[in-house]
């Protein structure tokens, strides 16, 4: 883990055990230079511990870049909550996560993410005042949306010669907080949606209210479409996965979409185009 750090060159890394609560919990810090580290808190299931504390550490380093091109006076943070199967309280598990937060001063603010909501940021709250994305303050998925729906525009405008959206075919890997909110918005333009995500919960939905088609997670990034939109977990585009590939460009909103940055070449020569969107690179 600290080859893993250095490389990245991760400031500080802030384990946490409650064993009232059930919770385990990484906090990740990768840079202060600008402003306090800001990043999200995902709560997910692990194969093991390695994985949650890499995942936070090259989320935390995404979140530095970002803030600096966005002109923010903050750094780059991410928080991981390893998700048990058998939670007796959530509230008390994130208010015991607030706490945890509220011990490195100010240091670190915290956010929704990946497996998390609003209402999980007011537990934190109770806890700490180093949050946003409150009930309060709002959900930012939306926004984040509606600026991957931007870069799906521009990016059927460059790739395929117009930015009407209707009746372009787009791949939605991931029905979360943010993929949903961008269905949404894809279906208002006139998008053919093709839908795949864990929740069989937030597909059946995604039918209902947008007439989307179902795909299953493991066969939808070989599917014939205009557009592949990744806005789940990240390193969905590796050596292997890329050659699958049935689409003109790749633009979600998912972090880290790449395993290394050879697959970036990989896209290149097959002709698929991948706009800077979002956080697309993973490093180390």
């Amino acid at each position: 883990m600290f080859a893993l750090m250095q490389s990245t060159r991760t400031q500080s890394l802030h384990l946490c055990i409650d064993s009232a609560t059930g919770l385990k919990a990484v906090i990740a810090i990768h840079n202060e230079r600008l402003g306090p580290a800001l990043g999200g808190c995902r709560y997910l299931a692990y194969p093991d511990d390695d994985s949650a504390m890499s995942d936070a550490i090259r989320l935390a380093q995404g979140m530095t870049y970002k803030a600096a091109l966005a002109g923010l006076p903050l750094g780059g943070g991410k928080a991981v909550i390893i998700r048990n199967p058998h939670v007796e309280n959530r509230a008390a598990l994130f208010e015991a996560f607030g706490r945890f937060v509220d011990s490195l001063e100010g240091r670190y603010i915290t956010a929704i993410d990946s497996g998390t909501s609003t209402l999980d940021m007011d537990c934190i709250a109770q806890s700490t005042q180093h949050v946003t994305s409150t009930t309060a303050a709002g959900d930012p998925s939306p926004h984040s949306a509606m600026g991957v729906f931007a870069g799906i525009r521009a990016t059927a405008m460059a790739r395929l010669g117009t930015d009407n959206l209707e009746g372009l075919r787009v791949a939605v890997q991931g029905l979360g907080n943010v993929g949903y909110a961008l269905a949404e918005q894809l279906h208002a333009a006139g998008a053919v949606l093709l839908v795949s995500d864990h929740d069989p919960g937030r597909v059946q939905l995604a039918m209902e209210q947008f007439n989307a088609h179902p795909v299953a997670s493991e066969a939808l990034i070989s599917t014939p479409c205009d557009i592949f939109a990744p806005c789940g977990l990240g390193a969905v585009l590796n050596s292997q996965s890329v050659m699958q590939l049935r689409c003109a460009a790749v633009a979600g909103s998912a972090n880290n979409q790449l395993t290394h940055l050879q697959v970036a070449d990989q896209l290149e020569h097959r002709g698929i185009c991948m706009p800077r969107t979002t956080s697309s690179t993973r490093a180390g």
